[in-house]
């Protein structure tokens, strides 16, 4: 059975940092995307980043426009772990963070096999 969990949210102030951790079990994913979502309070689920194989043992890293620059995301194989690093947080960064992963390419959450439970991030003005 595959399950994604996400860990390391909680509360910050703006300008401050978090890192997100995603502990894939069940199968390996390092060909396979893997990324990120989240979803504010009234609002659709949204693309942040993904991690896209491109060949020996190297991904490439797609971000939104709105994290771009702020946020990084990156792979250990070892421990079949995705992380996203986000620092300069903003309030408008406050949501559900929801790590993903599939075998097509993770532009939109129709995309997605699998999904984390959850992690919410709230960053305070």
């Amino acid at each position: 059975q595959v399950q994604l969990v996400e860990s390391g949210g909680g509360l910050v102030q703006a300008g401050g940092s978090l890192r997100l951790s995603c502990a894939a079990s069940g199968r390996t994913f390092y060909n396979s995307d893997m990324g990120w979502f989240r979803q504010a309070p009234g609002k659709e689920r949204e693309f942040v980043a993904r991690t896209t194989w491109s060949g020996h043992n190297s991904y490439i890293v797609d971000y939104s426009d709105s994290v771009k620059g702020r946020f990084t995301s990156y792979r250990d194989n070892a421990k079949n772990t995705l992380y996203l690093e986000m620092n300069s947080l903003k309030s408008e960064d406050t949501a559900v963070y929801y790590c993903a992963a599939g075998v097509r390419p993770l532009t939109s959450p129709t995309a997605v096999d699998y999904w984390g439970q959850g992690t919410q991030v709230t960053v305070s003005s």
